[in-house]
């Protein structure tokens, strides 16, 4: 697969929406571990953008249902914008987080990049949770565990209308991969939505090449892949740097299938990494595995392919 675009690394450094500090430090150590280097390296052409700069993390408690939404709607404002004006510029944009919620900033800019380009938006959601909670069945209030519910319509007004429209995305644009703690009002709501879930046990019993067949079927050469990429996703014993370990994910094989089978569509278009934290981490290890797992998302094969 050759990638002709240029990749944009955005670096989007807070905590806003995480219950944990630290995945403000998570772009600097995603540098640190070699990213772009890793991409030029595959040839790819990579413009490090910088950082942008939002409000500060208060770390107070929620109010109505939602921790700091003033400042999450802020940073998610920063990251649709920048995610929008990459894509304008033809660029491949790599949102580097920052916790989850941001995911909501990225995906509703490039949702309406597909919109006015004619493009079908097929979102990859690598994740041990969905992310699907609101403010009445969420009892943390931090928005990082709601962005899939705000882009699909559910929520605070301030995120399912970020840019205007509402609702960004519809659940049959989503396949979610790697799930395995979902809260129980969550549950409901995912069910009722129909969202298209590959857990942990469904990989468990039918293989995960099969589970990743499923959820890419349909893309095409009119499809945008986007990947949203917790890095929460992997088992913790692969990557610690987390603030909300689940135990029982991919391990480092099928982290690789998953990428891998990815590249092979030729399709992606854009990518979030997020959630890596490194005070959580040892040495930089979940750093460096993302940096790996990314190589693997843009054509590096393990192994004697063509």
């Amino acid at each position: 697969m050759s990638h002709s675009k240029t990749l944009a690394l955005i670096g989007a450094p807070t905590d806003i929406g995480a219950g944990h500090r630290g995945a403000v430090m998570g772009p600097e150590a995603l540098r640190v571990a070699g990213l772009a280097e890793a991409l030029r390296g595959r040839g790819l052409e990579v413009i490090d953008t910088g950082n942008l700069s939002g409000p500060a993390n208060p770390w107070l408690p929620p109010v109505d249902g939602y921790r700091h939404l003033e400042q999450v709607v802020a940073w998610n404002r920063l990251v649709m914008d920048a995610v929008r004006d990459q894509l304008g510029q033809g660029r491949l944009p790599v949102l580097m987080g920052g916790d989850h919620c941001l995911g909501l900033g990225s995906i509703t800019a490039v949702a309406r990049h597909c919109r006015e380009t004619g493009k079908k938006l097929r979102v990859i959601w690598l994740d041990a949770h969905a992310d699907f909670n609101t403010s009445d069945v969420t009892p943390s209030g931090n928005v990082h565990g709601m962005p899939v519910a705000c882009l699909c319509g559910v929520g605070p007004r301030p995120l399912t209308h970020l840019d205007g429209d509402s609702p960004a995305m519809q659940p049959d644009q989503i396949r979610q991969i790697g799930i395995r703690s979902v809260d129980q009002g969550e549950k409901r709501l995912v069910k009722e939505y129909g969202l298209d879930i590959y857990d942990m046990r469904y990989i468990d019993e039918f293989g995960m090449k099969r589970a990743m067949e499923e959820a890419l079927e349909g893309i095409d050469e009119q499809t945008h892949v986007h990947v949203s990429f917790d890095v929460d996703f992997l088992d913790p014993s692969i990557a610690p740097g987390v603030g909300t370990t689940v135990p029982g994910g991919p391990n480092y094989r099928e982290a690789q299938l998953v990428m891998e089978m990815i590249a092979d569509t030729g399709r992606l278009a854009s990518l979030d990494i997020v959630e890596l934290n490194p005070a959580f981490d040892d040495h930089n290890k979940t750093g460096l595995l993302a940096v790996d797992l990314v190589e693997s998302l843009f054509g590096k094969s393990t192994l004697m392919r063509d």
